[in-house]
Order: structure tokens, then C-alpha cells, then sequence
């Protein structure tokens, strides 16, 4: 009994109260975990959400309003004649029929054995360059042949689902003004076999900055491509991530279709079979985002990021010398308090910044005893939440401030860090738990760089528990019907779906934990809401309140924390506690209903919402 008490304890301080029912829930009625290998997964997805002969014939009778010709063009150079003839029967299949396909070919000699593919096929249009461009000029001779509406690239080994430019014109009937179109992905090998599925998130800017996550299929208006210009060859290797970026900052929309409409040849020279066969594609990346910045008169320092090739890491340049005050709620438990100052004292690099502690229902003597040293600091200051009172380095005693706000002894984080907000004067907020402890010296140039860009609302961290596994690398909304950290219990070193946690990416909402915004964006959305959200989903309401107002936001992986998850206030406990914590769930789903149904942009919905790994959603085996 004894031993199972103590799992239980260590369950609610590692998992939380929800995590630990389930588990105790699974181990009552023998409920096993999901041990699926994600190829396993996949090939169940498949049985379920491809489509089946029935709708094929009902996409090939659809009449479309708007049925524009679509361009597909093909660099070839030297290509394997078996993988070219199934290529060209991927067209021929198409269920969508106003198609061309362009083969510019640039190989060393004429292969007149291919003509025999598409002799009887008037919308094949072959030609022979007679020398070899690079894939970049072969692609833009392709693109000159070129008379659809909108162009379409496919390398020439690889393969387009039956239904790829049915879903592409659907989707722009969908979306009149969508001139620049991508699909999810899979590969393929020489046996036909459908492995390895790449379920993208929708159009994030600033996880496209730093990993060319679109790659395949790729639809764009040939408007749009006379604006931005084609392929550059100074770019060879990484000429798709070049052109990407430069079509989609220009787009008028950009959509994502979250279906597998692209099969991605392996080949042991490609970087589809190993990621980082071709060290020169990379090389080239990084040379397209220094230019990309360039271009767009931004300043920073590019390098690849960690050890996930294609990933690379961004630190902007922090313009003048903005002022962060650092907003910790405390209330006695001082171990914790003194191991988060330290290290911020410690590593922190950018040197504009104050540390304000909102004092909240401390009894302990030697709390205020901490506090009274803490403020020989000049960079720190203590807000009194129930005295509405400051004091800091140069006050001989605290002063009385100006407030609103009604103090009781409830723990409400949302007014604690509205107080906080409204007493301090930096241009930046960085809402900080007591409980963490800072891991990366250059943390505030790295939040601050993004988060100057006025697109930009919150960023956040990625935090680990004490034995470094993942606590928090983003927040999912929908998991559980509500929200969830992304990649909860990942091991440190362990790369998750395509090395989601290693990149810089666009997420619906990030942890109050450590999150950083500028102060005016508190004000634009009424800051945190203290009636509905008291303790639980603050942040994630704040974060879909600046979502609401067109306002992105930040998973940034190069800053890390340990963060000591609830030590301070406990978990929900008390049957009060219990209910307050079911009333703002239920006010959550209340509130974004209507986001939950439409589902977290930046998380596919092929992705199951019961667990935060990225897992395909699979319909349950009986």
C-alpha cells in the first residue's frame, strides 16, 4: 500500500492529476498503451482515409466552377526510364483531366525510348534542352513551355496520388484568391511500398524561415511566379526553399491541404533515404535564409540548428535596447525562488532587464527575510499583490502604489499577472514560474528577436522536467478536448516527428511557464482573464486571444528551462479546487468551441488528439 501510495505521489508531481487517473484508470481495467510503430499506424490510416474507386468516378464527373489548367513541370536529367513511365502514369490517372505536363530535359543525350510513354497523350509536352542546366534551369526552361494557369513541380522520379490535382483545384474553388498551394507527403520505394508519411502543419511563417518543412506538392498561380521570379541557380541544392520562401511572403493566401497527395521517391543518393546524403542542399539552405533576411531587411545570425539536418536556428538581432521586466508570482517555497533568481543572475547575457517578484499570501518569516536581500539587487523589485505595495533598491521601506484590483486570498495567477503587468515598465512582459530554472545564457535575445517582429504575439521555451525529459515544447489545442504541452515526456536527445522539437515553429499557444510578449499586446486583448480562467488555461486563452488578432505564435527550442511543474501551489487536490478546475475547462470549451472544432492550425488533423506526439489517428482495432 505503501509503495503504491508513493507512485501515486510521484505520478501527480511528474504526470498532474488528469495524467495519473488515466494511468490509473488503464491499470484497473488493463488497458494497454498504443505501441504502434508509426509505419504500423500509417498503414492502418491508410486502409481508412484513402479514397476507393466510388470517389475516384465522383471526382471525375465534377464539374467545377472555376477549372483551371494546371502546369505540372519536370526537370529531367539522366532519369530512370521505369521510374519516368510511371511517373507519366501518375498524370494519366489524374481524376482532374485539365492538366499538362512539361519534361524539360536536360540530360547528355536524347532518350528516344521515353517517347513511347506519352506518344498518344497531347497534353505531354517533351523537350530536349541539348545540355544540362541544373535542376534550376532545367525547371525554368520547363516553366517557359508552360501555358496553365497555375504551375505545379514534381521531380522526375517521383509520383502524384490519383486524386493530387483534384484536391489542388477543389482547393482553389474553395479559396478564389489561394495562389500558392502545398500538400502532405509520403515516400515510396522501388517496390511501391508507402512509408514514412509527413503530415504538415498549416502555413507557419516563421517555422518556414528556419526548415523548408513544405517541400512537396507544390501549386503555384503563374501570376504569382512572375512577381517573385523563378528558380535562382545561385541556390542549387536548396532552390525549392529559395523559391518558397520568397513565393509565399508574396501570396495573397496560401493553403494547405492536409492530404497525402505526394509520394516521395527513395533513392540511396537522395536526401528522401538519408537525410543528409547531400551536405551541399544544406549548405545552400542556409545561404537562402541569409539571403532571404537580407532581402527582407532583417538582421541576424543564421547557423544549422543542433543535429536534425534541414533544421536551422535564427537569432535576430534585437533592435535598441528594449527593457524586459521578468514577472515571477511567489508565495513562500524560497528553495525554488533562490534556485530561478541564480540562474537568472547567473546566465543571463542581455543586460536591460528587472526581475519583479508579485508577493502573493507568503506566511513564512524567512520569505520576507529573502525578499529584504534579494532587493540589494538593483535589477529586482517586490510587488506586494495584498498590500499594493513596491519595494526596491532605492525605497527604505515599501510604497504604496495605485491599484484596482480587490485582494483576497484566492489564488487567482491571471490578476497576479495583470498586476504585475500594470506596475512595471517594460516594453516586454516575460511571465516566469518560481519553479524553473534557466538553462540557456542568451534566452532573452533569443525571445526578444522574434517577438520585436509586430506579427508576433507570445514565445515561449522548451522546458524539461528534472530528469530532462520534455515538459513543454509548445501547447496542441484540442488534446484531450482542450489543450496539451506538445511532446510531454520526450527524452532528452531524442528527436521527435521530424524533429519537432528541435525547430523554431509556429503553435496555437505556449506555456504561461516562461512566455514573453510586448506589454501593449496585454492591453489589445484585454490582457489575462481573471473570471474565467483564475488557475487553469490562462495562457492558452491569452495566446488564442492574440491568435484572434492576427497575432502568431512561438515554440522556441533554444530556449531552455527546467521548470519544477506545480511544486509551489500543489495539484488539484481539494474538491473546491477540483471544481474550480472543472469550470474553466468547461469555460474553455465554451469560449473556443468554435476553434476546437475547426482544430489547432499548426498540429495536423491527421494526427490523433489523445496523445501530444504526433500519432496518426488510426480508428480503434476491436
Amino acid at each position: 500500500m505503501k509503495n503504491n501510495l508513493k507512485k501515486v505521489k510521484y505520478y501527480l508531481r511528474r504526470y498532474g492529476l488528469i495524467n495519473t487517473l488515466k494511468k490509473i484508470f488503464k491499470k484497473i481495467f488493463h488497458i494497454s498503451e498504443n505501441n504502434m510503430s508509426n509505419q504500423e499506424q500509417y498503414e492502418i490510416w491508410m486502409k481508412n482515409n484513402l479514397p476507393i474507386e466510388n470517389d475516384y468516378e465522383f471526382q471525375k464527373n465534377k464539374k467545377f466552377e472555376i477549372s483551371p489548367k494546371v502546369s505540372v513541370v519536370v526537370p529531367m536529367y539522366n532519369t530512370n526510364e521505369k521510374f519516368l513511365e510511371e511517373l507519366v502514369n501518375s498524370l494519366k490517372e489524374q481524376t482532374y483531366s485539365n492538366w499538362e505536363l512539361i519534361l524539360a530535359d536536360g540530360s547528355n543525350e536524347e532518350n528516344n525510348n521515353i517517347k513511347s510513354f506519352f506518344e498518344n497523350e497531347s497534353r505531354i509536352n517533351y523537350k530536349f534542352l541539348g545540355e544540362n542546366k541544373g535542376i534550376s534551369g532545367n525547371t525554368n526552361e520547363g516553366i517557359k513551355l508552360a501555358t496553365g494557369d497555375f504551375i505545379g513541380f514534381l521531380d522526375h522520379d517521383d509520383l502524384l496520388s490519383k486524386d493530387a490535382l483534384y484536391e489542388v483545384v477543389k482547393s482553389i474553388n474553395e479559396n478564389k484568391d489561394a495562389d500558392f498551394i502545398y500538400t502532405d507527403e509520403d515516400k515510396v520505394d522501388n517496390n511501391g511500398n508507402f512509408f514514412e508519411p509527413y503530415f504538415k502543419p498549416d502555413y507557419s511563417p516563421e517555422t518556414l524561415e528556419c526548415n523548408n518543412y513544405i517541400t512537396h506538392f507544390v501549386v503555384v498561380k503563374k501570376e504569382l511566379i512572375d512577381k517573385v521570379g523563378t528558380l535562382r541557380d545561385e541556390f542549387n541544392g536548396a532552390q525549392d526553399f529559395d523559391f518558397v520562401l520568397r513565393a509565399t511572403k508574396n501570396a495573397k493566401k496560401v493553403i494547405h491541404i492536409s492530404k497525402i497527395l505526394y509520394h516521395w521517391r527513395v533513392s540511396k543518393s537522395s536526401t528522401a533515404y538519408v537525410a543528409d546524403s547531400k551536405p551541399y542542399a544544406y549548405e545552400a539552405g542556409l545561404n537562402v535564409i541569409k539571403e532571404y533576411l537580407k532581402e527582407n531587411n532583417k538582421k541576424a545570425e543564421v547557423e544549422f540548428g543542433q543535429d536534425v539536418p534541414g533544421i536551422y536556428k535564427i537569432k535576430y538581432d534585437i533592435i535598441e535596447n528594449p527593457k524586459v521586466s521578468i514577472l515571477i508570482p511567489n508565495k513562500d517555497n524560497i528553495n525554488l525562488l533562490k534556485t530561478c533568481i541564480t540562474s537568472i543572475l547567473k546566465l543571463t547575457t542581455y543586460k536591460n532587464y528587472e526581475i519583479i517578484i508579485i508577493e502573493n499570501n507568503s506566511e513564512k518569516e524567512e520569505t520576507f527575510k529573502y525578499y529584504t536581500e534579494l532587493i540589494k539587487t538593483n535589477k529586482i523589485k517586490i510587488l506586494n499583490y495584498n498590500k499594493n505595495t513596491i519595494l526596491d533598491s532605492n525605497s527604505e521601506r515599501e510604497v504604496k502604489i495605485k491599484s484596482n484590483f480587490e485582494n483576497d486570498n484566492e489564488f487567482n495567477y491571471s490578476k497576479l499577472i495583470n498586476f504585475g503587468v500594470k506596475n512595471c515598465d517594460g516594453e516586454y512582459i516575460l511571465q516566469l514560474n518560481n519553479d524553473t530554472k534557466l538553462l540557456s545564457k542568451d534566452w532573452l535575445e533569443f525571445l526578444v528577436g522574434y517577438a520585436q517582429n509586430k506579427e508576433i504575439g507570445a514565445c515561449g521555451a522548451r522546458l524539461y522536467f528534472e530528469d530532462k525529459t520534455i515538459q513543454h515544447a509548445g501547447i496542441i489545442v484540442g488534446i484531450s478536448g482542450i489543450a496539451g504541452n506538445a511532446l510531454v515526456n520526450l527524452p532528452y536527445g531524442k528527436h521527435a516527428y521530424f524533429g519537432r522539437e528541435s525547430a523554431t515553429r509556429n503553435v496555437s499557444a505556449v506555456t504561461g511557464a516562461c512566455l514573453l510578449c510586448r506589454r501593449e499586446l496585454y492591453e489589445e486583448v484585454g490582457f489575462m482573464d481573471e473570471e474565467k480562467f483564475k488557475v487553469a488555461f490562462n495562457d492558452v486563452d491569452f495566446c488564442l486571444k492574440l491568435m484572434e488578432k492576427g497575432y502568431r505564435n512561438l515554440y522556441i527550442p533554444y530556449v531552455e528551462l527546467f521548470h519544477y511543474e506545480s511544486k509551489t501551489r500543489g495539484y488539484e487536490y481539494s474538491k473546491n479546487q477540483e471544481k474550480r478546475f472543472n469550470l474553466e475547462c468547461e469555460n474553455f470549451k465554451e469560449k473556443w468551441k468554435d476553434f476546437l472544432k475547426k482544430g489547432d492550425p499548426y498540429y495536423n488533423k491527421n494526427f490523433t488528439r489523445s496523445t501530444c506526439n504526433y500519432d496518426i489517428e488510426i480508428k480503434e482495432m476491436l
